[in-house]
């Protein structure tokens, strides 16, 4: 069997599925049924079902396809991907709905209520959050400088916002909520909730949209005095935090830089980091603060 591949080394340029043509996408489709989806992968990997992609021929083979675990915390869950012969760390196209389709695709909606941040809650939410974070970010938009293959995916439990914009999923966040298990491997909790990751489209940075999933963030606990943000905090993320609390001076005593579980040996607060690189601070002088260069 053969599969086409426009995409060339790169790995780009990959044309739609018939069923996108048609104007419906995996999102909203995709019944919450990860078992049967599973089972359908099984038999493609077979060689049931050829990507209706035009261009170069591919073989539809062994070193061509590989199952991924949608899930950390449940491996049985996979999806099957296409990757790009040539590069094979490069996914080029995910088996969904008996049909295979492009990464763009998966990440398009129909639906037009699907704008701005929208809680993650069916399966075909959990499919497009996989792909932004283990294949787009993990992958495609970050410098690799590891020979794995992907980026570690989410739980199944996890909370959850995908950003939505103009009929594409865009970005995401996720929460560590108050009185979660910090892991498996420990009995620790989270002592209070906890902005984890969150990742912005290279194509839409520069636009507002982190600070818009932080301000979401701060407004969906406004009981809770203080707020956490993973350590460590990336310099990017950083200017999202200081842009942040200078036009909310109201915040600046409740966000802190945290490690689990947030006990108060183990925060600091954002708006004094901020304060003492303006001061010109030498890096180092801050406990965890990392170079923001």
């Amino acid at each position: 069997m053969e599969v086409k591949d426009t995409r060339g080394a790169a790995g780009e340029g990959l044309e739609g599925s018939t069923s996108a043509r048609a104007g419906t996408y995996p999102v909203d489709l995709l019944e919450d049924d990860p078992e049967g989806q599973q089972e359908a992968a099984h038999y493609a990997s077979l060689g049931v079902g050829t990507p209706p992609f035009s261009g170069e021929q591919v073989k539809l083979e062994t070193s061509s396809v590989c199952f991924c675990p949608v899930y950390r915390d449940e491996p049985q869950h996979k999806i099957l991907v296409l990757v790009n012969p040539r590069d094979t760390k490069t996914v080029v196209a995910v088996y969904l709905k008996e049909s295979w389709w492009s990464l763009e695709d998966v990440l398009r909606t129909a639906d037009p209520a699907r704008e701005g941040l929208r809680k993650v809650q069916s399966f075909g939410e959990r499919i497009v959050l996989f792909i932004l974070n283990v294949i787009i970010f993990g992958r495609l938009e970050r410098k690799l400088d590891d020979d794995d293959m992907f980026f570690l995916p989410h739980s199944v439990k996890e909370q959850a916002k995908i950003l939505w914009k103009n009929g594409a999923a865009v970005g995401f966040y996720t929460t560590k909520l108050k009185g979660s298990l910090c892991s498996n491997s420990t009995g620790a909790s989270y002592l209070l909730p906890v902005f984890d990751t969150v990742f912005v489209r290279r194509t839409h940075r520069r636009q507002g949209l982190g600070t818009a999933m932080l301000r979401d963030f701060c407004e969906t606990f406004p009981e809770d005095e203080a707020l956490g943000i993973s350590y460590p905090i990336s310099p990017a993320m950083f200017q999202v935090c200081r842009h942040f609390l200078l036009a909310c001076p109201e915040l600046r005593g409740r966000l802190w830089e945290v490690e689990p579980p947030g006990t108060w040996d183990q925060r600091i607060n954002i708006w004094l980091q901020v304060q003492l690189q303006q001061a010109g601070l030498p890096d180092g002088a801050v406990p965890w603060r990392r170079s923001r260069k």
